[in-house]
């Protein structure tokens, strides 16, 4: 017996395959830190904030918590204005980090045939509008927002 379902080629599309590569106001939703005896990471949950069309829009990263990568999540934690003495006491209060705004900089990458979001750059959430006009060549280029 043969069952015709209307959309199931479609299905194995997430939502986070309709958010192009490029840049984004995003709000930091959710923040979780997740240990791994190698990497282990904070898991940030984000909404779209801009452009428009896809306001709302959830996304989904990893910033890893080892040695090598701790500047990536330095420089996040300046470009989003988090707590600067707790920072200074190299502190990270999850609670404090929901609300947080600011410009990411994603790209997907396919690792073993899953799909990963890549957090590539930050920037201050005041700086969305001049980020904003290089959004469309900004998936081409490989120059780090700064």
């Amino acid at each position: 017996m043969r069952r015709r379902i209307q959309g199931l080629h479609d299905a194995d599309q997430s939502v986070a395959d309709h958010v192009r590569d490029g840049l984004f106001l995003v709000r930091v939703d959710r923040a979780q830190h997740r240990w791994h005896a190698r990497k282990p990471f904070y898991l940030l949950r984000f909404s779209i904030l801009e452009p428009k069309e896809l306001s709302g829009q959830p996304i989904t990263g990893r910033l890893y918590c080892t040695p090598r990568a701790l500047w990536k999540l330095n420089w996040f934690l300046r470009d989003f204005g988090y707590d600067a003495d707790l920072l200074g006491r190299d502190e990270i209060d999850e609670k404090s980090l929901v609300g947080l705004r600011g410009v990411a900089k994603i790209s997907h990458v396919v690792v073993d045939g899953a799909s990963l979001l890549n957090l590539d750059g930050f920037a201050p959430a005041s700086q969305w509008e001049e980020s904003s006009n290089l959004a469309p060549s900004s998936t081409s280029s490989t120059e780090v927002m700064r």
